[in-house]
């Protein structure tokens, strides 16, 4: 190694995530000759975790993720809002029925991380669907989707459309979903958004080229 990279490699440091993540901190342990420090998470030493779970082993602190989704939530103040947890950033069920519990909306971008949110009972209110290649399949479920034990409405907040074919799709399953919905009802009957999942305005008129049912 040449003198000039032998510099180069002393200059680099260690950068200590506990002195910048909340609720994560150095904390003494032991006494006398076992005396020394280490990394807990509220109050929890990172090591006894890794003793009795094993490695590698993800931890998180519940009240770091607390602090920040309130945080955000006082950002908002008085103003109407739906704040949303992408799911696909962590789809920890812990995690996510820790943040339901405080009220948060999520943002899903599949039929998989639909189930996780009905395996813990959130409303489908709270729900918005996302991302682009969306399913048929996937579209139905949402447009049926209802809370595990609960006989409320169906469907969810809103979709998010990405293109005009996924938007002609949507509309198609909507449509279908009305028609199981009248049948269970016994008769035609007119449009009910609470039995499809999806609002009964259409589109703006330049994107409406879909036909009527």
């Amino acid at each position: 190694m040449s003198g000039a990279a032998a510099r180069q490699r002393k200059k680099l440091t260690f950068v200590d995530p506990a002195t910048f993540t909340p609720h994560f901190s150095w904390e003494k342990s032991g006494s006398g000759s076992d005396a020394g420090e280490s990394v807990r998470c509220e109050s929890v030493s990172l090591s006894e975790i890794a003793e009795k779970a094993g490695t590698p082993t993800y931890v998180y602190s519940q009240a770091a993720i607390g602090d920040a989704y309130k945080e955000l939530v006082a950002g908002f103040g008085s103003l109407s809002h739906t704040l949303c947890f992408a799911v696909k950033s962590n789809g920890n069920l812990a995690i996510l029925k820790y943040l339901a519990g405080l009220g948060s909306g999520f943002d899903i971008v599949s039929g998989g991380e639909l189930e996780h949110l009905q395996r813990i009972g959130v409303p489908g209110r709270r729900i918005v669907f996302s991302g682009v290649g969306k399913k048929r399949e996937e579209m139905r479920e949402a447009l049926r989707y209802r809370p595990v034990g609960s006989r409320g409405s169906r469907g969810i907040l809103l979709f998010n459309i990405e293109s005009e074919a996924e938007l002609a799709a949507l509309l198609e399953e909507s449509a279908r979903e009305r028609r199981r919905g009248a049948a269970r009802r016994g008769g035609a009957g007119g449009f009910d958004s609470r039995e499809s999942g999806c609002a009964s305005r259409r589109p703006p008129a330049h994107l409406d080229r879909t036909p009527r049912t």
